[in-house]
């Protein structure tokens, strides 16, 4: 995530100020820089000078009469983080080979007041009503911030409490934007434990001197006098103080490592070569708005313990998915599962897969039984990419039958009830996984072995199948093609036969059609009637994108009245 992420504070005394940050390099690793801990004091030291003596000549003009740290008398304990003379904290990718450094301000000057102009903002005119909240603001010149402002208790303060915000700084206004759910949540997290801290530090500070009938009595004092001991005590407390945590920042470190990192692998950029195809706009169709217009995205969790470490932060990676709601199964890890197209068609058999492929191709239901529920995940999620993302509507894993309409790949377990009207139907295909009562140790390298698999149909294919089908099987038995080709073939062979849809589909809407001129069009696009049931149901997959496009041309283009 190319960003900037820093603890803000609004000091009573010095105003607003940049406690802590923590920015990612993406350049080579600098020399010098050989220890993995996430604390170096001289690895870092040479880090930031070699930086600093790579940019100077670029902005010797700019920095030399003008310095971006403030001076020491220009801050007090509540506006540091890290000691005098402390480096600040790195953490190395050695995956990307990014290194993420995190110090009081950013060396870089122009970074420097960017940053600077940010918490300004954040802890001044751009707040939540009430003051406490995310918030986003910026502009293309000084970048676009989301802004998190809250209160740390403090007993010594005015109104008992401090102003602090974290930040996120970044140039890339739609990146940020679409992370808005992610920043909130799990920066919400950090702001939820460094408020925990403060309270129990409070409380207890509370219980042995209660602050406020001790400010009660002073307010009968005289107001030069009161005014004196106010300035006399130690009343600008750094954070550090107010949680009684001594490695506070190097926490903070970890977590913003960890957001910088995460955050930059929920999402990716993809080349699109040529026009999008079915799927990718299908996907993009299936995204879910929020009402701001922000589009959510499923996100990696924070791990669990309160300060995770350099590994696990960096390769988090994310829970598996989840079935539907209130559908129970034997979830045993240990259970065998389908890795490919090719995988299942060894274990069913060519003819059990031809006729299995002929209904997916076709739009009829397929119900998979079974006792382990991830042997049914992964006999869907190998058989649905027989199909156009737009035709598969799927249901994993479920504890009741659902209807055809709502989708046509359903996981249930082997005790499930099957409607009599399904049972007796031609547009459904029943396949129950019956496992071994005792698994007995072989040497055989197939883990199916022992299972069988029973198919029940009333349906009555014809022998010959849709053309692509044979494509299809002519792919998985050539044993010299890797799976990798296998994968691409199919989406090769899928994105040809849904341009032949396309053409149907307009063909179909142009107005009143003789067979005769479909039999022809069939000819035309190099199908058969064998191939006319498959292309129906392909057509139900156009995106919305492309059926709204095709029937405003077919409205445009048609003679008038």
């Amino acid at each position: 995530m190319n960003a900037i992420i820093a603890l803000c504070h609004f000091c009573e005394l010095h105003g607003p100020s940049v406690l802590f940050h923590t920015q990612a390099f993406h350049s080579r690793e600098p020399q010098g820089l050989e220890a993995e801990s996430a604390e170096e004091s001289g690895s870092l030291a040479s880090f930031l000078s070699s930086g600093r003596r790579s940019r100077s000549q670029s902005a010797a003009s700019s920095t030399s009469s003008v310095s971006n740290t403030p001076k020491k008398s220009e801050t007090c304990q509540a506006c540091r983080s890290v000691p005098s003379g402390h480096p600040g904290f790195i953490s190395k990718d050695p995956d990307t080979k990014i290194s993420y450094v995190s110090s009081q301000y950013p060396e870089h000057p122009q970074l420097f007041s960017i940053v600077r102009q940010a918490c300004v903002r954040s802890l001044s005119c751009e707040v939540c009503p009430g003051r406490e909240g995310p918030i986003f603001f910026g502009d293309d010149h000084w970048g676009h911030v989301f802004s998190h402002t809250f209160f740390i208790k403090d007993s010594q303060a005015r109104g008992f409490q401090r102003w602090y915000s974290i930040i996120v700084v970044m140039m890339d206004k739609i990146y940020l934007i679409n992370s808005w759910p992610f920043l909130v949540k799990h920066i919400g997290e950090i702001i939820s434990k460094l408020q925990d801290k403060a309270i129990k530090v409070y409380d207890q500070e509370q219980n042995q001197c209660p602050e406020r009938a001790r400010r009660m009595n002073e307010s009968f004092m005289a107001p030069g006098d009161f005014f004196r001991r106010q300035r006399g005590g130690d009343h600008f407390r750094s954070l550090v103080t107010l949680t009684k945590d001594d490695g506070l920042f190097k926490w903070l470190h970890q977590w913003f490592v960890w957001v910088l990192k995460a955050g930059g692998n929920r999402m990716t950029e993809k080349l699109l070569e040529g026009p999008p195809t079915e799927d990718v706009l299908i996907d993009m169709e299936k995204q879910e708005e929020t009402e701001e217009g922000f589009i959510k995205i499923n996100t990696k969790p924070m791990p669990s313990t309160d300060q995770p470490t350099a590994t696990e932060e960096l390769r988090q990676t994310s829970p598996p998915e989840t079935g539907e709601a209130g559908a129970e199964g034997d979830t045993d890890s240990t259970a065998p599962v389908f890795t490919s197209l090719r995988h299942f068609r060894q274990v069913i058999g060519s003819q059990g897969f031809h006729s299995i492929a002929h209904h997916i191709l076709i739009g009829n239901q397929i119900i998979i039984r079974g006792e382990k529920r991830a042997t049914i995940e992964s006999i869907i999620n190998v058989l649905k990419s027989l199909l156009p993302m737009g035709c598969c509507r799927m249901v994993p894993y479920s504890a009741t039958y659902e209807d055809s309409w709502k989708c046509n790949f359903l996981g249930l377990p082997l005790v499930a009830q099957i409607p009599a009207h399904v049972m007796s139907s031609e547009y459904y295909v029943i396949i129950d996984v019956l496992s071994p009562a005792k698994v007995k140790q072989t040497s055989e390298p197939d883990v199916f072995f022992q299972y069988s698999f029973l198919m029940t149909t009333k349906a009555q294919l014809p022998e010959k199948g849709p053309a692509i089908l044979q494509k299809i099987e002519l792919a998985l038995e050539n044993e010299n093609l890797s799976s990798a080709v296998v994968d691409a073939c199919l989406v090769s062979l899928k994105e040809e036969w849904m341009n032949k849809v396309k053409v149907l589909f307009k063909f179909s809407r142009a107005g009143s059609r003789s067979r005769e001129d479909t039999l022809k069009l069939l000819q035309v696009l190099e199908a058969t009637e064998e191939d006319t049931q498959m292309l129906k149901f392909w057509m139900t997959g156009l995106s919305n994108q492309h059926r709204t496009h095709m029937l405003s041309s077919a409205i445009s283009t048609s003679p008038p009245i």
